[in-house]
């Protein structure tokens, strides 16, 4: 099931978002004493954490990590760990318990062994997972032509290491399987180009061609969009 929210802002879809995520949050801990998220970077989602930063939970009992990762350090700007820890994992919210994306490993190849396996430890099904939308359709770090976008796609695994077609840094990212462990998956789409990727993928095709059509024309999870005009 597909419900489409409406905001003429992404300031006020954040503010939506963040209320929803912690709704369900704050349910999960009630219902079964520990809460899950995975957040996607980028700039859509910065006003989100932001304002679930400062929302009063037992964030002590909230899991949060990340939908997919840049092999870069932690301290990069380019990090989505550190987009997390300086706009979520402040004040109250700090007591979150995060599962990081990254390790110490020589790349992303020889990382994601570990990775899977501290994601293979988490409560799944998480309770939300947060996509994102690139301009051509990809989501997570499944790119449309890139060279592990089958293996992303058919794969029993929770994770995968990948290097996109055209931007930079190898990636560690949540295979399709891994995002349809959920309870929900929300999506932010912003302003008209995205809107016009996002109607193309809702009107059907091959998930190859636009990954996000793997959440977006599926049944077994429940998929909210948040749509803003700017």
């Amino acid at each position: 099931m597909l419900t489409e929210h409406l905001f003429s802002t992404g300031a006020l879809a954040a503010a939506d978002i963040a209320a929803r995520i912690a709704a369900i949050l704050s349910d999960a801990i009630g219902a079964r004493g520990v809460a899950s998220i995975a957040l996607s970077g980028g700039r859509s989602p910065r006003p989100v954490l932001e304002a679930l930063s400062a929302v009063d939970l037992d964030w002590s009992k909230v899991i949060v990590t990340l939908v997919d990762e840049r092999w870069v350090a932690p301290d990069s700007s380019d990090s989505n760990e550190r987009l997390v820890r300086e706009t979520l994992l402040q004040g109250p919210a700090a007591a979150a318990r995060f599962v990081p994306m990254k390790n110490e490993a020589a790349n992303a190849y020889a990382g994601q062994s570990a990775v899977e396996a501290d994601f293979a430890a988490l409560p799944w099904p998480l309770d939300i997972i947060l996509l994102g939308m690139g301009d051509d359709g990809h989501t997570a770090s499944l790119f449309p032509e890139g060279k592990e976008l089958a293996e992303g796609l058919t794969s029993k695994a929770l994770t995968i290491a990948a290097t996109p077609p055209v931007a930079p840094h190898q990636r560690l990212s949540l295979t399709a399987h891994g995002i349809l462990q959920s309870r929900h998956i929300f999506l932010q789409i912003g302003g008209a180009a995205k809107k016009a990727v996002y109607d193309r993928a809702l009107a059907g095709g091959p998930v190859e061609e636009l990954p996000i059509r793997l959440a977006l024309l599926q049944d077994d999870v429940p998929v909210d969009v948040w749509i803003s005009e700017v």
